[in-house]
Protein backbone atom coordinates (compact mmCIF):
# COMPACT_ATOMS: atom_id res chain seq x y z
CA UNK A 1 0.00 0.00 0.00
CA UNK A 2 1.41 3.44 -0.65
CA UNK A 3 2.18 6.02 1.70
CA UNK A 4 0.80 8.72 -0.31
CA UNK A 5 -2.84 7.89 -0.82
CA UNK A 6 -3.74 11.58 -1.03
CA UNK A 7 -1.86 13.40 -3.73
CA UNK A 8 -2.16 16.37 -1.45
CA UNK A 9 0.20 15.17 1.02
CA UNK A 10 2.27 13.59 -1.57
CA UNK A 11 3.17 17.20 -3.45
CA UNK A 12 3.28 18.89 -0.03
CA UNK A 13 5.84 15.56 0.98
CA UNK A 14 7.65 16.34 -2.34
CA UNK A 15 8.28 19.90 -2.46
CA UNK A 16 9.21 20.08 1.79
CA UNK A 17 12.28 17.35 0.63
CA UNK A 18 13.02 19.40 -2.12
CA UNK A 19 13.39 22.85 -0.37
CA UNK A 20 15.31 20.89 2.54
CA UNK A 21 17.95 19.43 0.49
CA UNK A 22 18.91 22.32 -1.61
CA UNK A 23 18.70 24.97 1.66
CA UNK A 24 21.25 22.15 3.15
CA UNK A 25 23.71 22.46 0.31
CA UNK A 26 22.68 18.81 -0.75
CA UNK A 27 22.16 20.08 -4.18
CA UNK A 28 22.26 23.09 -6.42
CA UNK A 29 21.18 25.64 -9.22
CA UNK A 30 18.71 23.33 -11.11
CA UNK A 31 20.18 19.83 -10.26
CA UNK A 32 18.58 17.17 -9.01
CA UNK A 33 14.90 15.30 -9.10
CA UNK A 34 12.67 13.56 -6.45
CA UNK A 35 9.97 11.72 -7.07
CA UNK A 36 6.84 9.89 -5.48
CA UNK A 37 4.81 6.92 -6.47
CA UNK A 38 1.04 7.48 -6.12
CA UNK A 39 -1.66 4.65 -5.11
CA UNK A 40 -2.73 4.80 -8.32
CA UNK A 41 0.02 3.93 -9.64
CA UNK A 42 1.39 7.20 -11.20
CA UNK A 43 4.29 8.78 -10.63
CA UNK A 44 4.79 12.40 -9.05
CA UNK A 45 8.21 13.77 -10.41
CA UNK A 46 10.09 17.58 -10.31
CA UNK A 47 9.71 18.81 -13.77
CA UNK A 48 12.76 19.36 -16.48
CA UNK A 49 14.92 22.78 -15.37
CA UNK A 50 13.70 23.76 -11.98
CA UNK A 51 15.55 24.09 -9.03
CA UNK A 52 14.32 22.40 -6.19
CA UNK A 53 14.80 25.48 -4.27
CA UNK A 54 12.18 26.91 -5.55
CA UNK A 55 9.36 24.29 -6.17
CA UNK A 56 5.71 24.64 -5.59
CA UNK A 57 3.23 22.11 -5.17
CA UNK A 58 1.46 23.01 -8.72
CA UNK A 59 4.71 22.61 -10.64
CA UNK A 60 4.87 18.57 -10.99
CA UNK A 61 4.76 16.51 -13.49
CA UNK A 62 2.73 13.45 -13.98
CA UNK A 63 3.64 10.40 -15.68
CA UNK A 64 3.31 6.42 -15.82
CA UNK A 65 5.62 3.89 -14.64
CA UNK A 66 7.33 3.87 -18.13
CA UNK A 67 7.93 7.52 -17.79
CA UNK A 68 5.06 8.32 -20.42
CA UNK A 69 4.65 12.02 -19.72
CA UNK A 70 0.24 12.40 -18.36
CA UNK A 71 -0.12 15.39 -17.04
CA UNK A 72 1.62 18.68 -15.12
CA UNK A 73 5.01 20.22 -16.73
CA UNK A 74 7.59 18.21 -18.38
CA UNK A 75 9.18 15.70 -16.42
CA UNK A 76 12.97 15.75 -15.03
CA UNK A 77 15.08 13.87 -18.23
CA UNK A 78 15.77 11.47 -15.94
CA UNK A 79 12.53 10.20 -15.42
CA UNK A 80 12.91 7.22 -16.99
CA UNK A 81 15.61 6.16 -13.63
CA UNK A 82 12.83 7.12 -11.38
CA UNK A 83 10.43 4.71 -13.44
CA UNK A 84 12.74 1.94 -13.72
CA UNK A 85 13.38 1.75 -10.11
CA UNK A 86 9.42 1.56 -9.27
CA UNK A 87 8.91 -1.11 -11.79
CA UNK A 88 12.21 -3.02 -10.19
CA UNK A 89 11.00 -2.53 -6.65
CA UNK A 90 7.54 -2.65 -6.04
CA UNK A 91 8.10 -1.77 -2.34
CA UNK A 92 9.30 1.97 -3.15
CA UNK A 93 7.59 4.77 -3.30
CA UNK A 94 9.70 7.79 -3.44
CA UNK A 95 13.00 8.22 -5.13
CA UNK A 96 15.63 11.02 -4.74
CA UNK A 97 18.49 11.69 -7.18
CA UNK A 98 21.23 14.29 -6.78
CA UNK A 99 24.58 15.67 -7.76
CA UNK A 100 25.56 16.16 -4.01
CA UNK A 101 29.20 17.35 -3.69
CA UNK A 102 30.69 14.43 -2.16
CA UNK A 103 29.30 11.53 -3.63
CA UNK A 104 29.35 12.79 -6.98
CA UNK A 105 33.59 13.53 -6.16
CA UNK A 106 33.54 9.73 -5.38
CA UNK A 107 31.74 8.93 -8.81
CA UNK A 108 34.67 10.49 -10.87
CA UNK A 109 37.60 9.00 -8.67
CA UNK A 110 39.46 6.15 -11.12
CA UNK A 111 39.89 2.79 -10.15
CA UNK A 112 36.45 2.45 -7.84
CA UNK A 113 34.77 -1.16 -7.62
CA UNK A 114 32.04 -0.99 -9.88
CA UNK A 115 30.01 -3.76 -7.66
CA UNK A 116 30.51 -1.35 -4.01
CA UNK A 117 31.99 2.44 -4.88
CA UNK A 118 32.23 2.90 -0.78
CA UNK A 119 33.43 1.07 1.73
CA UNK A 120 31.07 0.60 5.04
CA UNK A 121 32.92 3.27 7.09
CA UNK A 122 29.89 3.38 9.65
CA UNK A 123 27.47 1.23 10.77
CA UNK A 124 24.64 3.95 10.03
CA UNK A 125 25.86 3.79 6.31
CA UNK A 126 25.98 0.09 6.00
CA UNK A 127 22.10 -0.05 7.94
CA UNK A 128 21.13 2.63 5.15
CA UNK A 129 22.97 1.90 1.98
CA UNK A 130 24.59 -1.44 2.25
CA UNK A 131 26.48 -2.00 -1.11
CA UNK A 132 26.53 0.49 -3.93
CA UNK A 133 27.00 -0.42 -7.14
CA UNK A 134 28.51 2.02 -9.46
CA UNK A 135 27.16 2.98 -13.32
CA UNK A 136 29.20 2.99 -16.30
CA UNK A 137 28.82 6.80 -17.69
CA UNK A 138 25.90 7.56 -19.29
CA UNK A 139 25.16 11.18 -20.51
CA UNK A 140 22.16 12.73 -18.61
CA UNK A 141 19.19 11.63 -19.87
CA UNK A 142 20.47 9.17 -22.17
CA UNK A 143 17.99 6.14 -22.29
CA UNK A 144 20.37 3.25 -22.88
CA UNK A 145 20.92 3.57 -19.05
CA UNK A 146 17.41 2.55 -18.54
CA UNK A 147 17.66 -1.58 -18.58
CA UNK A 148 20.73 -1.29 -16.72
CA UNK A 149 19.18 0.98 -13.71
CA UNK A 150 16.57 -1.39 -13.79
CA UNK A 151 18.52 -4.86 -13.60
CA UNK A 152 20.80 -3.60 -10.60
CA UNK A 153 17.90 -1.88 -8.75
CA UNK A 154 16.48 -5.06 -8.68
CA UNK A 155 18.80 -6.17 -5.84
CA UNK A 156 20.32 -3.01 -4.99
CA UNK A 157 17.99 0.37 -3.29
CA UNK A 158 20.84 2.73 -4.07
CA UNK A 159 23.22 3.08 -7.11
CA UNK A 160 26.32 5.71 -7.69
CA UNK A 161 26.05 7.00 -11.37
CA UNK A 162 29.63 7.04 -13.18
CA UNK A 163 30.82 11.15 -12.89
CA UNK A 164 27.06 12.05 -11.97
CA UNK A 165 25.65 10.92 -8.98
CA UNK A 166 23.49 8.69 -6.89
CA UNK A 167 19.91 7.57 -7.14
CA UNK A 168 17.97 6.10 -3.77
CA UNK A 169 14.80 4.79 -3.50
CA UNK A 170 12.46 4.05 -0.79
CA UNK A 171 9.45 3.36 1.03
CA UNK A 172 8.61 6.94 1.80
CA UNK A 173 10.39 10.00 0.71
CA UNK A 174 12.16 10.70 4.45
CA UNK A 175 13.32 6.90 3.92
CA UNK A 176 14.89 7.85 0.54
CA UNK A 177 16.17 11.36 1.57
CA UNK A 178 17.81 9.95 4.77
CA UNK A 179 19.77 7.20 2.99
CA UNK A 180 21.16 9.73 0.03
CA UNK A 181 22.20 11.79 3.19
CA UNK A 182 24.09 9.09 4.91
CA UNK A 183 25.28 8.36 1.46
CA UNK A 184 26.86 12.15 0.94
CA UNK A 185 28.15 11.94 4.32
CA UNK A 186 30.05 8.51 3.93
CA UNK A 187 31.25 10.06 0.80
CA UNK A 188 32.81 13.13 2.58
CA UNK A 189 34.59 10.68 5.20
CA UNK A 190 35.81 8.54 1.91
CA UNK A 191 37.26 11.80 0.98
CA UNK A 192 38.51 12.90 3.62
CA UNK A 193 40.79 9.41 4.53
CA UNK A 194 42.11 9.03 1.29
CA UNK A 195 45.66 8.52 1.62
CA UNK A 196 45.26 7.48 5.35
CA UNK A 197 44.59 3.82 6.99
CA UNK A 198 40.94 2.97 7.26
CA UNK A 199 39.12 0.42 9.48
CA UNK A 200 35.75 -0.36 7.60
CA UNK A 201 33.42 -2.62 9.05
CA UNK A 202 34.36 -6.29 8.44
CA UNK A 203 32.11 -8.25 5.94
CA UNK A 204 30.46 -9.63 8.66
CA UNK A 205 29.72 -6.62 10.76
CA UNK A 206 28.13 -4.97 7.18
CA UNK A 207 26.24 -8.01 6.41
CA UNK A 208 24.08 -8.07 10.06
CA UNK A 209 23.44 -3.78 9.10
CA UNK A 210 22.28 -4.23 5.92
CA UNK A 211 18.75 -2.77 4.77
CA UNK A 212 16.71 -5.45 3.87
CA UNK A 213 16.72 -6.73 0.21
CA UNK A 214 12.99 -6.14 -1.10
CA UNK A 215 12.62 -2.86 0.64
CA UNK A 216 15.95 -1.14 1.45
CA UNK A 217 14.78 -0.62 4.67
CA UNK A 218 17.05 0.64 7.19
CA UNK A 219 18.27 -2.10 10.04
CA UNK A 220 19.14 -5.26 9.94
CA UNK A 221 17.60 -7.66 7.32
CA UNK A 222 15.07 -10.29 7.88
CA UNK A 223 16.40 -12.61 5.92
CA UNK A 224 20.23 -13.56 6.25
CA UNK A 225 21.67 -11.02 4.35
CA UNK A 226 24.62 -11.10 1.72
CA UNK A 227 26.66 -8.22 0.35
CA UNK A 228 25.57 -8.07 -2.88
CA UNK A 229 22.11 -8.02 -2.24
CA UNK A 230 21.06 -4.87 0.11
Amino acid sequence: MSPYPDEAHARAAIVSTAHSLFTRGLTHGSTGNLSVRLADGTLLLTPTGSSLGTLTEDALARTDLHARHLDGPRPTKEAFLHAAFYRARPAAHAVVHLHSTHAAAVSCLADLDPADALPPLTAYYAMRIGTLPLLPYHAPGDPRLEPLAEQTATRHHAILLANHGPVVAGATLDQAADATEELEETAKLHLLLQGHRTRPLTPEQAAALAPNPLDGRTGPSAAAPTKDTP
